[in-house]
């Protein structure tokens, strides 16, 4: 009886925890999507280090991402790096999430695309006073125009 017990399989910490968390569980999910590899134009080879899941890909160091970007012919441009469905324009000193976001964009990944800048509310508000100012002088330009 004794031995039964000591045989029984414990659940690992993340099959007891996505039991009980159903957010934790779809995260996981997410993590785990298969990514498919990209092969290199000259020789049809894929990068040893190319990410297989989407967690895979979060956990790519600085090295790697650009082991990957010179790989897919990205970091030095020759004349394969536009013959790539998506190329991208990269440099060494960008900052890590800057890189993944690149290789990301560059192996199809959504939510991987150019950040688009918003405005904040007291920029479109200065935008709108100086469209204001500028038409109410051209209407006083307009109605003085012999007082130049």
């Amino acid at each position: 009886m004794e031995n039964q017990t000591r045989n029984q399989k414990q659940p690992m910490l993340t099959e007891r925890r996505s039991a009980q968390n159903a957010a934790f569980r779809e995260k996981l999910r997410q993590m785990a999507l298969p990514l498919a590899p990209l092969v290199q134009l000259t020789t049809g080879e894929i990068h040893p280090q190319f990410p297989g899941t989407l967690l895979n890909f979060w956990l790519l160091t600085d090295a790697q991402l650009e082991e990957l970007a010179h790989f897919y012919h990205q970091r030095t441009p020759c004349r394969w790096t536009f013959h790539y469905p998506c190329p991208i324009k990269w440099s060494s000193d960008m900052p890590l999430e800057e890189k993944r976001r690149l290789i990301g964009r560059f192996i199809g990944l959504r939510g991987c695309e150019t950040p688009i800048r918003v405005k904040t509310e007291e920029e479109i508000m200065e935008e709108a006073r100086q469209a204001r100012v500028a038409e109410e002088d051209e209407v006083l330009r307009r109605k003085l125009y012999w007082y130049r």
